[in-house]
C-alpha cells in the first residue's frame, strides 16, 4: 500500500485549522476537514484517520489531497452553479480569528484594513462582524475590585436594595465633587429646523461646587446639600441634615464608598452618638453598586452637561431647582441583579483576565 502524500502546515495554517475545530459557529463539515488535515500532518494514514473520525477512507484522501493542492481555502466547497458565494466559511473563520488580535500598527481593525488583510471587500467584513457581534471600534472600561470582602459587601448592599429591613430607611449616599460652573465663550445658537443646537467648543470657568446627596432607595426622594468643599466637616454637616429629615423612629442604613471623609475617627464618633445609623461600605473600585451614582448621571445629562452658568451661584440654583423638581415626582431606580448574579459575572471577568495575563 502506498503511503499517502505528507501534509506540512505553516504555524498560521495550523493555528487557523485548530481554531476551526474549537469554534462554536463554523459548520461541522469544515471542522471535520480541519481534523483530517491536522491528523494527516501528524503522519496518520487515510485509513487511520477514517477510523478515528468515523468517515470513509476516500473522504480522508480527498481532503488531504485538496489541501496539498490549494491550502486552507481549498477546504471550502467548490463553487456551484448560480451566483458565486462571496463569503466562504474559511474566510469567515479567518476574519473572526484575526479580529481578536489587533494589527501591528493600530489599536484595532477597521473594515478597510481587515478587507485588505484577507483580500475581500469592506461590505463583506461588515457582514461577518455583524453575524458574530464583533465591534472592534468599541471599547468598554472596567475595573475589577481587589477587596478581600467583595462578596460579603455585595451581598449586604444588594440585600438592602432588594429586601430592605423593617423599620428602616435605606439611603445611598455620595458626593458629586468639583462640579464646574462653565460659561461658553460665545452665545449658544438654539435648535432650528434642520440644525441642532450649536455651542462654542471653548468655555470660561467660574468656580466649582460639590453636591452631597442621599437617595432614598425605596421612594427615589433625595436629600441634598451644596458645599464649596467636600471634607469631613461638610460630610458630618450633611449627616446632621439626614438625621433631621428622616423620621426618628426609623433606623438609617447608609450605603457609601470608602472615601477618607466617610471613614475616620470624627465620623466614627458621630456614629456613636447616633446609634440608629449604620454604614455599609461598597467594595473598593465598585462605585457602580452605589445607586446614587444613577441620580448623579441623570443630573449631569439633564441639567449640567449642556448648561451655561455664569457663576457658581447660578450653577447651584440650577442644581437645587433640578433636585426640587425631582422630589416633586420622585421615581425610584430599580435594582434588578441579585448578589449571586453579580458575583458570578465578576468571577467570570477575573478568570478571563487571569487567562489573558
Amino acid at each position: 500500500m502506498r503511503s499517502p502524500a505528507p501534509v506540512e502546515l505553516t504555524s498560521e495554517q495550523r493555528s487557523e485549522l485548530e481554531s476551526w475545530t474549537r469554534s462554536g459557529t463554523i459548520e461541522a463539515r469544515l471542522k471535520e476537514r480541519a481534523r483530517i488535515v491536522l491528523l494527516a500532518e501528524q503522519g496518520w494514514h487515510n485509513g487511520e484517520i477514517a477510523d478515528e473520525l468515523g468517515i470513509d477512507r476516500d473522504t480522508a484522501s480527498k481532503w488531504r489531497t485538496r489541501f496539498n493542492k490549494t491550502g486552507v481555502e481549498g477546504l471550502s466547497d467548490s463553487p456551484r452553479a448560480g451566483r458565486p458565494r462571496v463569503i466562504t466559511p474559511a474566510l469567515e473563520a479567518k476574519v473572526v480569528r484575526l479580529t481578536a488580535r489587533p494589527p501591528k500598527n493600530a489599536t484595532n481593525w477597521s473594515t478597510r484594513t481587515m478587507a485588505e488583510r484577507v483580500g475581500t471587500t469592506d461590505s463583506n467584513i461588515r457582514i461577518i462582524w455583524k453575524r458574530h457581534d464583533l465591534k472592534p471600534h468599541i471599547v468598554r472600561n472596567f475595573k475589577l475590585s481587589t477587596d478581600e470582602n467583595f462578596e460579603e459587601k455585595v451581598t449586604d448592599i444588594v440585600g438592602l436594595y432588594l429586601d430592605p429591613p423593617e423599620n428602616a430607611i435605606v439611603l445611598s449616599v455620595d458626593e458629586k465633587s468639583q462640579i464646574q460652573a462653565l460659561d461658553r465663550s460665545q452665545p449658544i445658537l438654539p435648535i432650528r429646523p434642520g440644525l441642532p443646537e450649536h455651542q462654542a467648543h471653548d468655555y470660561k470657568r467660574h468656580g466649582t461646587t460639590s453636591l452631597f446627596a442621599a437617595l432614598d432607595v425605596a421612594t427615589g426622594k433625595t436629600i441634598a446639600q451644596l458645599h464649596e468643599r467636600h471634607r469631613t466637616t461638610e460630610f458630618i454637616e450633611f449627616l446632621d441634615e439626614i438625621d433631621r429629615q428622616t423620621p426618628n423612629h426609623l433606623n438609617v442604613c447608609v450605603v457609601l464608598d470608602n472615601y477618607i471623609t466617610h471613614a475616620n475617627s470624627r465620623v466614627e464618633q458621630w456614629l456613636e452618638q447616633h446609634p440608629r445609623f449604620r454604614f455599609y461600605f461598597t467594595p473598593t473600585g465598585s462605585s457602580w453598586i452605589n445607586m446614587v451614582e444613577r441620580l448623579f448621571s441623570k443630573l449631569t445629562t439633564e441639567r449640567i452637561r449642556r448648561g451655561v452658568f455664569k457663576s457658581v451661584a447660578a450653577l447651584e440654583d440650577a442644581i437645587v431647582d433640578w433636585v426640587n423638581a425631582h422630589n416633586d415626582d420622585p421615581k425610584p431606580f430599580k435594582w434588578t441583579k441579585s448578589a449571586k448574579e453579580i458575583i458570578r459575572k465578576v468571577d467570570k471577568y477575573r478568570r478571563t483576565y487571569a487567562a489573558l495575563h
